[in-house]
Parts: structure tokens; sequence; C-alpha cells
């Protein structure tokens, strides 16, 4: 079973938990707003990390922020998914249909 998965797993029990106890249900209970600013302010620091990274290729202190900043961006995405029922295996469908098509093919595609 893949991480993102067992995640799931866990995220989907904490809607019965006590918002006071549990993060999770406490990002559950102020609802989908609130889960998207957490995502909007984990993907700027990614991206923080990610151009510091680009200047310093070879530093592993920044390296291992671009990779906790983006545990912690997987991690609230997980949460907006598990918010709303959907599973993570439904967007691995998605990567899965998409794979192998070019990304400016695959984007000309979509209906508008």
């Amino acid at each position: 079973m893949h991480i993102l998965d067992k995640l799931y797993g866990v995220l989907m029990a904490r809607k019965e938990a006590d918002p006071e106890n549990s993060y999770v249900a406490s990002l559950y209970a102020k609802g989908s707003a609130k889960i998207s600013e957490k995502i909007r302010e984990e993907a700027e620091e990614t991206i923080v990390e990610g151009l510091r990274l680009e200047k310093s290729a070879t530093d592993p202190e920044i390296r291992k922020a671009l990779v906790n900043e983006s545990a912690d961006l997987l991690f609230h995405l997980t949460v907006l998914l598990a918010h709303h029922n959907i599973e993570p295996q439904d967007v691995f469908a998605v990567l899965e249909e998409r794979f192998g098509i070019s990304g400016h093919d695959e984007k000309a595609s979509r209906t508008q």
C-alpha cells in the first residue's frame, strides 16, 4: 500500500475526531477555505525552497528543506481530498491516463 493511501485512511478516520484534539479534524471543521489556505502556504514555502535550491544545487540543507516542504504540501493536499471524499487512487488514475502524453497536447485536449 502506498503511503498516500495509508495517510488517506488516517485522514478519513480523523473525520470522527474531536477538533480540539486533532489538527486534521480542526481543519475539517473550518472547511475547504482553511484547508486551501494551508495548501497555498505550503505551496509558497515549497516554491521558495525550490528557488533556493536552483541557486545552491548541492546544499544538503536546502535540499532537505525542499523535501520537507513538499511533504507538507502533499499532506495538506491529501487533507483536502479526504475532506471531499476523493481517494488518492482517483488522482493517480488521471496521472496514469496522462502518462506518455505531451503536456502541451494534454492541455490542448481539455475542454474549456
